[in-house]
C-alpha cells in the first residue's frame, strides 16, 4: 500500500463547476482508494492506493471528468515526495504563507527563469519537479508570470506540511 498525496487544478470551490470535497473523497472510494482525507476545500486529498502512481492518477482523472464534464488536472504525489518538496524548501526563512511551491508533471525546463516577467519583490527557485516563490509582499497584487508553470499548481508551505503529515501518518 502506497499513500498518495493529489493536487487537483483550478478546482472551484463556490459557483459553476464547484466540486465539494465530500464528492471528491466519493470518487477516490469509488476508485477504490482506502483511509481518503480531503485537506481544505482546494482540491487536496491524501488516500492509500495498491496501485501504481501513474494509474492512481489516471483513475482519478477519469472521475473528475466524468462528474465536471471536463478535463480536470491532478497532479499526484507519493507521501515521502511530498516530504521531500518540504525539505527542499529553499525559502525556509521566509513566511510559510507567502511561500508556495507550484507542482509540476515534469522537472521545470532549465529555461524557466529566463522566461519570468513581471517579478518585483518575488523570489524564484526550481525544485525536482516543482518551482518555488516566495512573494515578499504576498500574493493579491503580485504581477509575476511563470510560463513554465501554467499546467502546475500551486500550494503554500503550511498546506504542504500539513499533507506531507497527513501522508507520513498512514
Amino acid at each position: 500500500m502506497i499513500t498518495y498525496v493529489a493536487l487537483l487544478r483550478a478546482v472551484n470551490v463556490g459557483g459553476t463547476g464547484k466540486l465539494p470535497m465530500t464528492e471528491l473523497r466519493k470518487m477516490c472510494e469509488a476508485a477504490g482508494f482506502s483511509n481518503v482525507r480531503t485537506y481544505i476545500a482546494s482540491g487536496n486529498v491524501v488516500f492509500d492506493s495498491t496501485l501504481a502512481k501513474r494509474a492512481v492518477q489516471q483513475a482519478l482523472e477519469r472521475s473528475l471528468e466524468a462528474y465536471a464534464g471536463k478535463p480536470v488536472g491532478v497532479l499526484i504525489r507519493t507521501g515521502k515526495e511530498m516530504a521531500a518538496v518540504l525539505d527542499a524548501n529553499p525559502f525556509r526563512d521566509e513566511a510559510p504563507n507567502r511561500t508556495v511551491a507550484i507542482f509540476l508533471d515534469a522537472a521545470p525546463p532549465a529555461d524557466t527563469l529566463e522566461h519570468i516577467a513581471g517579478q518585483q519583490n518575488e523570489q524564484v527557485a526550481l525544485g525536482k519537479h516543482e518551482i518555488y516563490v516566495h512573494y515578499g509582499d504576498g500574493m493579491a497584487k503580485t504581477k509575476l508570470r511563470i510560463p513554465a508553470a501554467k499546467t502546475g499548481t500551486a500550494r503554500n508551505i503550511n498546506t504542504i506540511a500539513k499533507l506531507a503529515e497527513w501522508a507520513a501518518q498512514s
